[in-house]
């Protein structure tokens, strides 16, 4: 009895994400699985900040019992993600990570997967060295490509993982070509998205079975929690993730989630000026005389530009680029940048740059780090939303840097060569 009520609960969910989803962006962001708190009409939802709950009576809940199975933080958290997607339901978890894990559980020994070769180095750690343990292969290709992503495909293949845009050369899948690649050949399909944002890309709505966030980003924004989510409009593979979650218990607390939920609310004027900061700031990267090359989805110099058009609704906060001097001029950038901070998370409302080789994808071996096009010398960038002269001014002071040391080690060879 206890378990057809859920899934009667859980079909009620799925029908009323399917009906809001028609809201504005915008009003989602605000009121998405916002429910009056109906003994005292707070605005803002209460923090059930609880391990436990009291059953009525034996065999009966209120709909909650155990806040590793279900919480009402949690819940109304997850109605909000799904809504945002435009549909379904959600699945929150501790961490992005646990995020990707959860998805892994659903396949087992034999299994293939096909990844988008350039991925956050963290996923290739729990693939390389978890999933192989499991009996699980994985293949790398090149995503953008979808003639290479069949040629990847074999009889044992289940899942297609896709980030997009990439995580750091900010590359692009078409993904409602591999949805119908996927589709044909009964595979799941899954996207990370988190560097767009469900502001900028809705996959679900392109034919994507499962969408992934780490809302450690851009989606709580403030760099104060961990979190991570998946989204599915297939209650086969809902139910499955559900289990996972449950018994594994990799869940976020509570005021994780009434945090992350309060984050939400600022996601559409936050990605509006996160968007519009980096447009300017990859313009002015990409004519600076110091600056080898940038990669930015805006930018008509980008491969996938048109692509880019056609599927983001914004083009996001993420530059990548690399000056002429490599490493060594990398590292006199972001070793002079004072605004800007060397940090490895990205997508807050602070500016913050990285260095991939040494900080993201370390666990990377270099030689795959390269073959993948991660020289040592990439930078990047996760424009924030403060005043864009600011960061103008934080990038020019530290380029400024790099050309005097580019100079004196042009002089320094001078006289070595005199010598």
């Amino acid at each position: 009895m206890k378990s057809q009520e859920k899934k009667q609960s859980d079909a009620e969910r799925f029908a009323l994400a399917e009906t809001s989803a028609a809201r504005g962006f915008a009003t989602s962001t605000v009121h998405a699985g916002r429910h009056i708190d109906p003994t005292t009409g707070s605005v803002i939802a209460p923090l059930y900040q609880t391990a436990t709950f009291v059953l009525p009576e034996v065999g009966r809940d209120l709909g909650f019992d155990y806040t590793r199975s279900s919480n009402p933080s949690r819940q109304a958290l997850e109605e909000n993600l799904a809504e945002l997607e435009g549909g379904g339901l959600g699945v929150r978890c501790s961490s992005g990570m646990a995020a990707v894990d959860a998805v892994l559980r659903l396949y087992s020994a034999g299994d293939h997967i096909v990844c988008s070769h350039d991925v956050y180095g963290g996923v290739s750690r729990l693939f390389d060295n978890i999933a192989s343990r499991s009996g699980i292969s994985i293949s790398y290709v090149d995503t953008s490509d979808p003639a290479r992503v069949a040629d990847a495909i074999t009889p044992a293949t289940k899942l297609l993982w896709v980030e997009t845009p990439t995580n750091p050369l900010l590359q692009l899948s078409d993904i409602e070509a591999l949805s119908a690649l996927a589709k044909d050949r009964g595979i799941v399909l899954g996207v990370d998205s988190t560097f767009a944002t469900p502001f900028a890309l809705k996959p679900l709505e392109y034919g994507a079975d499962i969408v992934l966030h780490s809302t450690t980003k851009y989606i709580s924004g403030h760099n104060q929690i961990i979190g991570g989510a998946c989204i599915t409009r297939s209650e086969s593979i809902y139910e499955g993730l559900k289990f996972i979650q449950k018994t594994v218990g990799a869940v976020p607390s509570p005021f994780d989630c009434w945090l992350t939920l309060t984050g939400i609310k600022t996601l559409s004027l936050r990605m509006e000026r996160h968007s519009e900061n980096a447009a300017e700031i990859a313009r002015y990267l990409e004519q600076h005389p110091l600056v080898s090359r940038v990669a930015y989805p805006g930018l008509s110099s980008h491969p996938q530009h048109e692509l880019a058009k056609k599927q983001l609704d914004a083009f996001g906060g993420m530059i990548t680029f690399e000056l002429h001097g490599g490493f060594e001029s990398g590292v006199t950038l972001m070793n002079s940048l004072k605004l800007i901070s060397l940090a490895e998370s990205l997508g807050a409302v602070e500016s913050m740059i990285t260095h991939p080789a040494s900080m993201t994808h370390v666990c990377v071996p270099r030689e795959e780090r390269l073959a993948r096009g991660l020289s040592d010398g990439l930078v990047r960038l996760s424009v924030g939303i403060e005043s864009l002269e600011d960061i103008k001014a934080d990038l020019e002071h530290a380029l400024e840097a790099v050309r005097n040391q580019q100079e004196e080690n042009e002089v320094s060879s001078r006289k070595e060569a005199a010598a």
